[in-house]
Protein backbone atom coordinates (compact mmCIF):
# COMPACT_ATOMS: atom_id res chain seq x y z
CA UNK A 1 0.00 0.00 0.00
CA UNK A 2 1.08 3.60 -0.49
CA UNK A 3 1.91 5.66 2.56
CA UNK A 4 -1.11 7.18 4.23
CA UNK A 5 -0.65 10.35 6.24
CA UNK A 6 -3.00 10.20 9.21
CA UNK A 7 -1.44 13.49 10.29
CA UNK A 8 0.48 15.73 7.87
CA UNK A 9 2.76 18.60 8.89
CA UNK A 10 1.63 22.04 7.82
CA UNK A 11 5.16 23.41 8.24
CA UNK A 12 8.69 22.11 7.93
CA UNK A 13 11.70 22.81 10.14
CA UNK A 14 12.77 25.50 7.67
CA UNK A 15 9.39 27.21 7.42
CA UNK A 16 9.40 30.84 8.46
CA UNK A 17 13.11 30.83 9.18
CA UNK A 18 14.30 34.41 9.25
CA UNK A 19 17.35 35.43 7.34
CA UNK A 20 19.86 35.86 10.13
CA UNK A 21 22.96 35.75 7.93
CA UNK A 22 23.42 39.52 7.64
CA UNK A 23 23.00 40.12 11.37
CA UNK A 24 25.44 37.37 12.30
CA UNK A 25 27.97 38.49 9.69
CA UNK A 26 27.83 42.02 11.08
CA UNK A 27 28.45 40.84 14.65
CA UNK A 28 31.33 38.58 13.63
CA UNK A 29 32.89 41.37 11.59
CA UNK A 30 32.67 43.84 14.45
CA UNK A 31 34.18 41.42 16.96
CA UNK A 32 36.99 40.41 14.62
CA UNK A 33 37.79 44.09 14.08
CA UNK A 34 37.43 45.44 17.61
CA UNK A 35 38.11 42.30 19.64
CA UNK A 36 37.12 41.96 23.27
CA UNK A 37 35.53 45.40 23.50
CA UNK A 38 33.01 44.49 20.80
CA UNK A 39 32.38 41.06 22.33
CA UNK A 40 31.66 42.66 25.69
CA UNK A 41 29.31 45.16 24.05
CA UNK A 42 27.28 42.37 22.48
CA UNK A 43 27.34 40.38 25.72
CA UNK A 44 25.80 43.36 27.51
CA UNK A 45 23.22 43.77 24.75
CA UNK A 46 22.17 40.16 24.18
CA UNK A 47 23.14 38.35 27.39
CA UNK A 48 22.23 41.35 29.58
CA UNK A 49 25.36 40.53 31.53
CA UNK A 50 28.20 42.74 32.73
CA UNK A 51 29.94 40.42 35.18
CA UNK A 52 33.24 38.57 34.92
CA UNK A 53 33.61 36.71 31.64
CA UNK A 54 36.18 34.11 32.66
CA UNK A 55 35.26 31.78 35.51
CA UNK A 56 38.05 31.27 38.02
CA UNK A 57 38.61 28.45 40.49
CA UNK A 58 36.56 30.22 43.17
CA UNK A 59 33.56 30.66 40.85
CA UNK A 60 33.73 27.03 39.78
CA UNK A 61 33.91 25.86 43.39
CA UNK A 62 30.97 28.09 44.30
CA UNK A 63 29.00 26.62 41.41
CA UNK A 64 29.73 23.08 42.59
CA UNK A 65 28.58 24.00 46.10
CA UNK A 66 25.14 24.85 44.70
CA UNK A 67 24.64 21.40 43.16
CA UNK A 68 23.13 18.75 45.44
CA UNK A 69 25.44 15.78 45.92
CA UNK A 70 22.99 13.38 44.28
CA UNK A 71 22.88 15.50 41.12
CA UNK A 72 26.67 15.77 41.18
CA UNK A 73 26.75 11.97 41.24
CA UNK A 74 24.34 11.86 38.29
CA UNK A 75 26.57 14.20 36.30
CA UNK A 76 29.61 12.08 37.19
CA UNK A 77 27.71 8.96 36.10
CA UNK A 78 26.82 10.50 32.74
CA UNK A 79 30.37 11.79 32.26
CA UNK A 80 31.83 8.36 32.98
CA UNK A 81 29.50 6.71 30.43
CA UNK A 82 30.30 9.27 27.74
CA UNK A 83 34.02 9.03 28.50
CA UNK A 84 34.11 5.24 28.27
CA UNK A 85 32.11 5.22 25.03
CA UNK A 86 34.42 7.89 23.55
CA UNK A 87 37.46 5.86 24.55
CA UNK A 88 35.97 2.84 22.77
CA UNK A 89 35.36 4.98 19.69
CA UNK A 90 38.92 6.26 19.74
CA UNK A 91 40.25 2.70 19.88
CA UNK A 92 38.62 1.98 16.51
CA UNK A 93 40.93 4.49 14.82
CA UNK A 94 44.53 3.37 14.94
CA UNK A 95 47.76 4.42 13.31
CA UNK A 96 48.50 2.34 10.22
CA UNK A 97 51.73 1.41 8.41
CA UNK A 98 51.77 -0.66 5.21
CA UNK A 99 54.41 -1.57 2.62
CA UNK A 100 52.44 -0.64 -0.50
CA UNK A 101 55.10 -2.05 -2.82
CA UNK A 102 58.50 -3.42 -1.78
CA UNK A 103 60.50 -0.54 -0.40
CA UNK A 104 57.63 1.99 -0.25
CA UNK A 105 55.95 2.37 3.12
CA UNK A 106 52.85 4.53 3.63
CA UNK A 107 51.05 5.27 6.83
CA UNK A 108 48.14 6.90 8.59
CA UNK A 109 48.30 8.87 11.82
CA UNK A 110 45.49 10.36 13.93
CA UNK A 111 46.41 13.73 15.45
CA UNK A 112 44.03 15.63 17.76
CA UNK A 113 43.28 19.24 16.93
CA UNK A 114 45.04 21.62 19.28
CA UNK A 115 42.16 23.77 20.57
CA UNK A 116 38.45 22.98 20.76
CA UNK A 117 35.67 25.48 21.42
CA UNK A 118 32.52 23.99 22.94
CA UNK A 119 29.24 25.91 22.93
CA UNK A 120 26.78 24.93 25.67
CA UNK A 121 23.25 26.37 25.30
CA UNK A 122 21.49 27.80 28.33
CA UNK A 123 18.61 29.79 26.90
CA UNK A 124 15.30 27.96 27.06
CA UNK A 125 16.92 25.08 28.96
CA UNK A 126 20.30 24.71 30.67
CA UNK A 127 21.92 21.96 28.63
CA UNK A 128 24.18 20.40 31.23
CA UNK A 129 24.39 17.29 29.04
CA UNK A 130 25.83 19.33 26.16
CA UNK A 131 28.79 20.25 28.35
CA UNK A 132 29.32 16.57 29.07
CA UNK A 133 28.99 15.50 25.43
CA UNK A 134 31.27 18.13 23.90
CA UNK A 135 33.99 18.53 26.50
CA UNK A 136 34.40 14.84 27.33
CA UNK A 137 34.86 13.80 23.72
CA UNK A 138 37.40 16.58 23.13
CA UNK A 139 39.31 15.51 26.24
CA UNK A 140 39.39 11.86 25.21
CA UNK A 141 40.55 12.85 21.72
CA UNK A 142 43.54 14.59 23.30
CA UNK A 143 42.88 18.26 22.51
CA UNK A 144 45.45 20.39 24.30
CA UNK A 145 43.02 23.19 25.17
CA UNK A 146 39.25 23.04 25.60
CA UNK A 147 37.19 26.20 26.01
CA UNK A 148 33.51 26.38 26.92
CA UNK A 149 31.18 29.29 26.26
CA UNK A 150 27.71 29.32 27.77
CA UNK A 151 25.12 32.12 27.97
CA UNK A 152 25.10 33.68 31.45
CA UNK A 153 21.92 34.47 33.31
CA UNK A 154 21.56 38.17 34.22
CA UNK A 155 22.97 38.73 37.68
CA UNK A 156 23.92 35.06 38.01
CA UNK A 157 26.40 34.06 35.35
CA UNK A 158 26.88 30.59 33.92
CA UNK A 159 24.36 28.08 35.24
CA UNK A 160 26.07 26.35 38.20
CA UNK A 161 25.40 22.83 36.89
CA UNK A 162 26.92 23.72 33.50
CA UNK A 163 30.02 25.17 35.18
CA UNK A 164 30.35 22.10 37.36
CA UNK A 165 29.91 19.68 34.46
CA UNK A 166 32.29 21.53 32.14
CA UNK A 167 35.00 21.62 34.79
CA UNK A 168 34.49 17.96 35.72
CA UNK A 169 34.76 16.88 32.09
CA UNK A 170 38.03 18.71 31.49
CA UNK A 171 37.36 22.25 30.26
CA UNK A 172 40.44 24.47 30.57
CA UNK A 173 38.51 27.74 30.48
CA UNK A 174 34.81 28.54 30.94
CA UNK A 175 33.40 31.79 29.59
CA UNK A 176 30.18 33.46 30.65
CA UNK A 177 29.26 34.48 27.12
CA UNK A 178 26.60 33.22 24.74
CA UNK A 179 25.35 33.61 21.21
CA UNK A 180 27.44 34.83 18.29
CA UNK A 181 29.76 36.72 20.63
CA UNK A 182 30.60 33.51 22.49
CA UNK A 183 31.31 31.64 19.25
CA UNK A 184 33.44 34.55 18.04
CA UNK A 185 35.42 34.67 21.29
CA UNK A 186 36.47 31.05 20.82
CA UNK A 187 37.09 31.35 17.08
CA UNK A 188 39.14 34.55 17.28
CA UNK A 189 40.99 33.67 20.48
CA UNK A 190 39.71 36.42 22.77
CA UNK A 191 39.99 36.67 26.56
CA UNK A 192 43.26 34.75 26.60
CA UNK A 193 41.96 31.73 24.69
CA UNK A 194 43.92 30.13 21.88
CA UNK A 195 42.09 30.37 18.56
CA UNK A 196 39.82 27.35 18.27
CA UNK A 197 40.60 24.84 15.54
CA UNK A 198 37.09 23.38 15.82
CA UNK A 199 33.76 24.67 17.14
CA UNK A 200 31.24 22.16 18.43
CA UNK A 201 27.94 22.04 20.24
CA UNK A 202 24.28 22.87 19.63
CA UNK A 203 22.75 26.34 19.70
CA UNK A 204 20.03 28.54 18.29
CA UNK A 205 19.84 29.75 14.69
CA UNK A 206 22.31 32.57 15.37
CA UNK A 207 24.89 30.18 16.80
CA UNK A 208 24.34 27.78 13.90
CA UNK A 209 24.76 30.59 11.37
CA UNK A 210 27.94 31.83 13.07
CA UNK A 211 29.41 28.34 12.77
CA UNK A 212 28.31 28.16 9.14
CA UNK A 213 30.03 31.47 8.31
CA UNK A 214 33.22 30.54 10.17
CA UNK A 215 33.44 27.05 8.65
CA UNK A 216 36.58 26.80 6.59
CA UNK A 217 38.52 29.12 8.85
CA UNK A 218 37.77 26.65 11.63
CA UNK A 219 36.29 23.19 11.64
CA UNK A 220 32.78 22.58 12.96
CA UNK A 221 30.90 19.50 14.05
CA UNK A 222 27.92 20.19 11.76
CA UNK A 223 25.37 22.86 10.82
CA UNK A 224 22.37 22.00 12.94
CA UNK A 225 18.71 22.88 12.61
CA UNK A 226 15.83 22.14 14.99
CA UNK A 227 16.04 18.76 16.66
CA UNK A 228 13.88 15.99 15.16
CA UNK A 229 12.83 12.46 16.09
CA UNK A 230 11.11 9.53 14.37
CA UNK A 231 9.57 6.44 15.94
CA UNK A 232 9.03 3.17 14.08
CA UNK A 233 6.36 1.14 15.87
CA UNK A 234 4.41 -2.01 15.08
CA UNK A 235 1.35 -3.60 16.65
CA UNK A 236 3.35 -4.78 19.68
CA UNK A 237 4.36 -1.24 20.68
CA UNK A 238 2.86 0.35 23.79
CA UNK A 239 0.89 3.42 22.62
CA UNK A 240 1.44 5.22 25.93
CA UNK A 241 5.21 4.87 25.68
CA UNK A 242 5.21 5.86 22.01
CA UNK A 243 3.13 8.95 22.80
CA UNK A 244 5.33 9.89 25.76
CA UNK A 245 8.46 9.60 23.64
CA UNK A 246 6.99 11.82 20.92
CA UNK A 247 5.97 14.47 23.45
CA UNK A 248 9.33 14.27 25.19
CA UNK A 249 11.09 15.27 21.98
CA UNK A 250 8.47 17.81 20.89
CA UNK A 251 9.16 19.89 24.01
CA UNK A 252 12.57 20.86 22.59
CA UNK A 253 10.98 23.70 20.64
CA UNK A 254 7.98 24.92 18.68
CA UNK A 255 9.61 23.83 15.40
CA UNK A 256 10.98 20.44 16.46
CA UNK A 257 9.45 17.79 14.16
CA UNK A 258 8.37 14.43 15.55
CA UNK A 259 7.19 11.60 13.33
CA UNK A 260 5.47 8.28 13.94
CA UNK A 261 5.75 5.62 11.24
CA UNK A 262 3.72 2.46 11.76
CA UNK A 263 1.97 -0.38 9.94
CA UNK A 264 -0.86 -0.50 12.50
CA UNK A 265 -3.79 1.91 12.23
CA UNK A 266 -5.07 1.11 15.71
CA UNK A 267 -1.71 2.04 17.27
CA UNK A 268 -1.49 5.25 15.24
CA UNK A 269 -4.96 6.40 16.23
CA UNK A 270 -4.35 5.51 19.86
CA UNK A 271 -1.14 7.54 19.94
CA UNK A 272 -2.86 10.50 18.28
CA UNK A 273 -5.49 10.48 21.03
CA UNK A 274 -2.92 10.27 23.81
CA UNK A 275 -0.42 12.92 22.68
CA UNK A 276 -2.63 15.99 23.30
CA UNK A 277 -3.42 14.77 26.82
CA UNK A 278 0.25 14.27 27.64
CA UNK A 279 1.10 17.69 26.24
CA UNK A 280 -1.60 19.32 28.33
CA UNK A 281 -0.02 17.85 31.45
CA UNK A 282 3.38 19.50 30.84
CA UNK A 283 4.59 22.67 32.61
CA UNK A 284 3.69 25.91 30.83
CA UNK A 285 6.73 26.59 28.63
CA UNK A 286 7.22 22.94 27.78
CA UNK A 287 3.53 22.65 26.95
CA UNK A 288 3.62 25.61 24.57
CA UNK A 289 6.62 24.22 22.70
CA UNK A 290 5.27 20.68 22.47
CA UNK A 291 1.78 21.81 21.46
CA UNK A 292 3.13 23.95 18.61
CA UNK A 293 5.52 21.24 17.44
CA UNK A 294 2.77 18.62 17.45
CA UNK A 295 0.25 20.90 15.75
CA UNK A 296 2.46 22.26 12.96
CA UNK A 297 5.37 19.88 12.42
CA UNK A 298 4.37 16.37 13.53
CA UNK A 299 3.37 13.58 11.15
CA UNK A 300 1.80 10.17 11.59
CA UNK A 301 2.40 7.87 8.64
CA UNK A 302 0.72 4.52 8.02
CA UNK A 303 2.68 2.02 5.90
CA UNK A 304 1.89 -1.37 4.43
CA UNK A 305 4.72 -3.36 5.99
CA UNK A 306 8.02 -3.03 7.79
CA UNK A 307 10.04 -2.65 4.60
CA UNK A 308 7.97 0.38 3.65
CA UNK A 309 8.38 1.70 7.19
CA UNK A 310 12.15 1.34 6.96
CA UNK A 311 12.26 3.02 3.54
CA UNK A 312 10.20 5.92 4.90
CA UNK A 313 12.55 6.31 7.84
CA UNK A 314 15.63 6.30 5.59
CA UNK A 315 14.02 8.99 3.44
CA UNK A 316 13.38 11.19 6.47
CA UNK A 317 16.92 10.51 7.83
CA UNK A 318 15.97 11.54 11.38
CA UNK A 319 18.34 12.86 13.99
CA UNK A 320 16.93 10.42 16.55
CA UNK A 321 15.41 7.12 15.44
CA UNK A 322 13.54 4.83 17.84
CA UNK A 323 12.37 1.31 16.98
CA UNK A 324 9.58 -0.14 19.09
CA UNK A 325 8.88 -3.18 16.98
CA UNK A 326 9.54 -6.90 16.75
CA UNK A 327 12.82 -8.36 15.46
CA UNK A 328 15.20 -5.57 16.48
CA UNK A 329 18.17 -7.19 14.76
CA UNK A 330 16.38 -6.91 11.41
CA UNK A 331 15.80 -3.20 11.93
CA UNK A 332 19.39 -2.57 13.02
CA UNK A 333 20.71 -4.21 9.86
CA UNK A 334 18.13 -2.64 7.51
CA UNK A 335 18.12 1.00 8.62
CA UNK A 336 20.82 3.23 7.17
CA UNK A 337 20.04 6.94 7.71
CA UNK A 338 19.86 8.29 11.25
CA UNK A 339 21.93 10.21 13.75
CA UNK A 340 21.47 7.80 16.65
CA UNK A 341 19.39 4.61 16.89
CA UNK A 342 17.39 3.49 19.93
CA UNK A 343 16.33 -0.14 19.72
CA UNK A 344 13.44 -1.39 21.83
CA UNK A 345 11.10 0.00 24.43
CA UNK A 346 13.76 -0.32 27.12
CA UNK A 347 15.74 2.64 25.79
CA UNK A 348 14.66 6.10 24.70
CA UNK A 349 16.10 9.22 23.11
CA UNK A 350 16.32 10.96 26.47
CA UNK A 351 18.77 8.27 27.65
CA UNK A 352 21.11 9.18 24.79
CA UNK A 353 20.46 12.88 25.32
CA UNK A 354 21.55 12.78 28.93
CA UNK A 355 23.45 9.83 30.33
CA UNK A 356 23.81 6.54 28.42
CA UNK A 357 27.13 7.33 26.75
CA UNK A 358 26.38 7.93 23.08
CA UNK A 359 26.55 11.55 21.95
CA UNK A 360 23.54 13.85 21.64
CA UNK A 361 25.10 16.34 19.21
CA UNK A 362 23.59 14.82 16.07
CA UNK A 363 22.76 15.68 12.44
CA UNK A 364 19.35 17.29 11.87
CA UNK A 365 17.23 18.32 8.87
CA UNK A 366 17.91 15.05 7.01
CA UNK A 367 21.68 15.53 7.08
CA UNK A 368 21.91 12.09 8.70
CA UNK A 369 21.73 10.85 5.10
CA UNK A 370 25.40 11.81 4.72
CA UNK A 371 26.98 12.30 8.16
CA UNK A 372 26.98 11.03 11.70
CA UNK A 373 27.02 13.03 14.89
CA UNK A 374 29.71 14.39 17.19
CA UNK A 375 32.23 11.80 18.29
CA UNK A 376 35.81 11.62 19.43
CA UNK A 377 36.71 11.24 15.73
CA UNK A 378 35.55 14.80 14.96
CA UNK A 379 38.51 16.17 16.93
CA UNK A 380 41.06 13.95 15.19
CA UNK A 381 42.85 14.75 11.96
CA UNK A 382 43.60 11.57 10.04
CA UNK A 383 46.79 12.37 8.13
CA UNK A 384 49.07 10.26 5.95
CA UNK A 385 52.83 9.87 5.51
CA UNK A 386 55.23 7.87 3.37
CA UNK A 387 58.87 6.98 2.99
CA UNK A 388 60.78 4.85 0.49
CA UNK A 389 64.05 3.20 -0.35
CA UNK A 390 65.58 4.10 -3.70
CA UNK A 391 64.57 0.74 -5.16
CA UNK A 392 61.07 1.21 -3.75
CA UNK A 393 60.81 4.66 -5.31
CA UNK A 394 61.70 3.40 -8.80
CA UNK A 395 58.37 1.96 -10.02
CA UNK A 396 56.44 4.78 -8.37
CA UNK A 397 58.65 7.40 -10.02
CA UNK A 398 58.23 5.80 -13.44
CA UNK A 399 54.43 5.68 -13.11
CA UNK A 400 54.33 9.22 -11.70
CA UNK A 401 56.34 10.63 -14.60
CA UNK A 402 54.15 9.05 -17.27
CA UNK A 403 50.84 9.92 -15.55
CA UNK A 404 52.00 13.50 -14.98
CA UNK A 405 52.88 13.93 -18.65
CA UNK A 406 49.55 12.42 -19.66
CA UNK A 407 47.91 15.13 -17.55
CA UNK A 408 50.16 17.83 -18.99
CA UNK A 409 51.95 18.46 -15.67
CA UNK A 410 55.57 18.50 -16.83
CA UNK A 411 56.91 19.97 -13.57
CA UNK A 412 55.48 17.03 -11.64
CA UNK A 413 57.02 14.60 -14.12
CA UNK A 414 60.47 16.13 -13.75
CA UNK A 415 60.46 15.66 -9.96
CA UNK A 416 60.27 11.94 -10.72
CA UNK A 417 62.79 12.12 -13.58
CA UNK A 418 65.48 13.73 -11.45
CA UNK A 419 65.31 10.98 -8.86
CA UNK A 420 65.50 8.22 -11.44
CA UNK A 421 68.59 9.84 -13.02
CA UNK A 422 70.26 10.23 -9.63
CA UNK A 423 69.42 6.82 -8.20
CA UNK A 424 69.89 4.76 -11.37
CA UNK A 425 72.57 6.54 -13.47
CA UNK A 426 73.14 5.20 -16.92
CA UNK A 427 69.77 3.45 -17.18
CA UNK A 428 67.28 4.38 -19.87
CA UNK A 429 63.67 4.93 -18.86
CA UNK A 430 60.71 5.42 -21.18
CA UNK A 431 58.93 8.20 -19.32
CA UNK A 432 56.82 9.65 -22.10
CA UNK A 433 53.04 9.78 -21.84
CA UNK A 434 52.87 7.31 -24.74
CA UNK A 435 55.22 4.90 -23.02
Amino acid sequence: MAREYLKKASLTARSGASDVHHAVQEILGAIEKDGEAAALKYAEKFDRYEGEILLGADEIAAAAAQIPEKLQDDIRFAHDNVRRFAEAQKSTLSDVEIEVVPGLIAGQKAIPVDAAGCYVPAGRYSHVASAIMTVTTAKVAGCRHIAVCSPPRPGIGVAPAIAFAAHLCGADRILAMGGVQGVAAMAFGLFGLPKANILVGPGNQFVAEAKRILFGRVGIDMIAGPTDSLILADARADPEIVAADLVGQAEHGYNSPVWLVTDTRELAEGVMRLVPRLIEDLPDTNRENAAAAWRDYAEVILCGDREEMAATSDEYAPEHLTVQADDLDWWRERLSSYGSLFLGEETTVAFGDKASGTNHVLPTSRSASYTGGLSVHKYLKVVTWQRATRDGARPVAEATARISRLEGMEGHARTADIRLRKYFPGENFDLSAEG
